[in-house]
């Protein structure tokens, strides 16, 4: 059974920086690709960021090329999103998630992925 656990969410001021983590268990997580999602309040949820498998590709939604950096230890089977230069626009929970291809690709649509995460709030104040 995979399981995703969000970590790392909370209060932070405009300007400021978070990194969430995402522990992940159930399957051989270096051979999957992974996301990052987020809904805000009133919104459809939305793609923030993908990372392929060894060797890795990263893509970003627009808002966050510059800011946001997604990464990932497959030897602590931990999925990570830094984000910097954060605004309020940027408040919403964060959603880690988990492909179904064990592929080199990496993948923005949500329809491709199979496992989530419960999400973790990321607040960010004026």
């Amino acid at each position: 059974q995979v399981q995703l656990v969000e970590s790392g969410g909370g209060l932070v001021q405009a300007g400021g920086s978070l990194r969430l983590s995402c522990a992940a268990s159930g399957r051989t997580f270096s051979d999957y690709a992974m996301g990052w999602f987020r809904q805000a309040p009133g919104k459809e949820r939305e793609f923030v960021a993908a990372i392929s498998r060894f060797p890795t590709k990263t893509y970003y939604a627009d808002f966050g090329k510059g800011r946001f950096t997604i990464s990932r230890d497959n030897a602590k089977n931990t999925l990570y999103l830094q984000m910097n230069a954060l605004t309020p626009e940027d408040t919403a929970v964060y959603y880690c998630a988990g492909s179904r291809f064990n592929s080199a690709n990496y993948y923005t649509n949500q329809d491709d992925y199979d496992y989530w995460g419960p999400g973790t709030q990321v607040t960010v104040s004026s």
